[in-house]
């Protein structure tokens, strides 16, 4: 089984690193290499978003940090006990996770936001490991259909079983369950698909699941 994190400056797809060698060129100072998770594995929930934003994590290094998206993300972990400290939109803020972990499907930042289905299965066995390698794991919130799908073909659940829904949680044995949220995009919020009212609702679901009171 391959660790949870991809090795530095990760050869399995192409088309992602040969962005990342480009954005090198252009962005000297950035991270621009694959992003690990942010948080311990002994967690019990994990948040899991689709791939590091061009000029967020891919510049920080830090999961949706320095990106719209983790404008919401971390004040509403902050607000809700599951993150202690300030989020000063940089890696050495002092940020620390409570009892949570984020990752992502796709580790590396890919052209448009948008990874292949190819590169989403070529570092899937990085998020199988992750999840493996969380045995106190009790709560998945996932941010938007795609990392819906992915943390599904993690599991190896079917995708017609489960559909995907903001808000609804989702049961599975062992007491794992999944909580569906859209994502916490710019595009989302601007255009209200998303309000910051209904990305807490969903992440309490995500949090009360924990202790089965979903």
């Amino acid at each position: 089984m391959p660790p949870a994190s991809p090795p530095k400056d990760c050869p399995l797809c192409p088309r992602l690193m040969a962005f990342r060698q480009a954005n090198r060129g252009t962005f000297p100072d950035w991270h621009n290499d694959s992003v690990p998770a942010f948080g311990s594995l002994d967690a019990r929930m994990l948040v899991v978003g689709l791939a590091p934003g061009l000029r967020g994590a891919n510049r920080t290094g830090r999961p949706f940090t320095g990106d719209y998206a983790g404008e919401l993300l971390y004040p509403s972990l902050l607000k809700f006990g599951r993150a202690k400290g300030t989020y000063g939109v940089r890696v050495d803020d002092g940020l620390e996770m409570v009892d949570t972990r984020i990752t992502n499907a796709v580790r590396c930042v890919p052209p448009e936001n948008k990874p292949t289905p190819a590169e989403q299965k070529t570092c899937r066995p990085f998020l199988v490991a992750e999840i493996a390698a969380m045995p106190r794991l009790r709560s998945i919130l996932v941010l938007g259909r795609i990392a819906h799908d992915a943390v599904l073909s993690t599991l190896g659940l079917r995708k017609a079983a489960y559909p995907f829904g903001h808000g609804v949680v989702h049961s599975f044995e062992g007491q794992l369950s999944m909580t569906d949220s859209y994502h916490c995009s710019r595009y989302n919020v601007n255009t209200r698909v998303l309000t910051e009212a209904m990305f807490h609702g969903a992440m309490n679901q995500a949090i009360n699941a924990i202790n089965g009171t979903a």
